[in-house]
Order: C-alpha cells, then sequence, then structure tokens
C-alpha cells in the first residue's frame, strides 16, 4: 500500500519545488515500505537519515523561496518544516533505540497527514 499519491493539487507552479515533492513522496513511501517489510536495522536507519537529509534541504529550498517572495505566512509554514524535522528525528531517536515498531504507523500517519495538509 502507498501511503501517499501524487496529485495535482501538490504542485506548486515551481518547477525544482515540484520535482522535491515528487522525490520527497518516492523517498517516505519507500521508507515506510522496507519499514513495514521488516527491512534491516542498518537499512531503515540508513533510509530514515536520507528522509531528513533530503527533507531538510527541501525546506531550505522553500523557505529561500518563500522569504523571496515575501510570503506572509511564512512564520508558521517554517514552523509546521520544523515540527515535521523535529517528529523524524524522534522516530530517527526511537528506531535507534529499538522503540520504533510501535511508531510506525503513527510515524506514516503523521507523515501523510502533513503532507497530505500542507
Amino acid at each position: 500500500m502507498t501511503l501517499i499519491e501524487w496529485r495535482r493539487e501538490f504542485e506548486t507552479g515551481n518547477p525544482s519545488v515540484d520535482f522535491e515533492h515528487h522525490e520527497m513522496i518516492d523517498l517516505l513511501n519507500g521508507l515506510i515500505e522496507r519499514m513495514r517489510a521488516g527491512g534491516s536495522e542498518t537499512d531503515v536507519s540508513s533510509a530514515l537519515g536520507e528522509v531528513y537529509v533530503k527533507i531538510s534541504a527541501h525546506f531550505a529550498l522553500e523557505e529561500n523561496l518563500m522569504q523571496r517572495a515575501g510570503y506572509a505566512a511564512f512564520a508558521e509554514h517554517k514552523d509546521d518544516h520544523e515540527c515535521l524535522l523535529d517528529r523524524i528525528l524522534d522516530i530517527m531517536d526511537a528506531y535507534d533505540d529499538g522503540e520504533c515498531r510501535g511508531q510506525l504507523e503513527d510515524f506514516a500517519n503523521a507523515v501523510q497527514h502533513w503532507f497530505v495538509g500542507h
């Protein structure tokens, strides 16, 4: 089961942002697939790290574009980004501590809800 399906409503009109949105969806879907399939600890840990790095870089791009455009809700949007990054770090820590299995579906639901509602 795919966590996030691409929708036209995710398009921003900025080719760089839209390309990265596609990449993030693929990356998140791949991560959840690995976790659900019981991937090796090293594989899942590496995938979590990759998700964190890619999403951090994407948020930096978005935030730069928003600031240059004078986006009125910049502070709120940046806070949303920081909350998701904190959640990913919490999952990474829980996974490294062996506690992640119970949080997998919570994480998947949070990411799906955030991405679709964002």
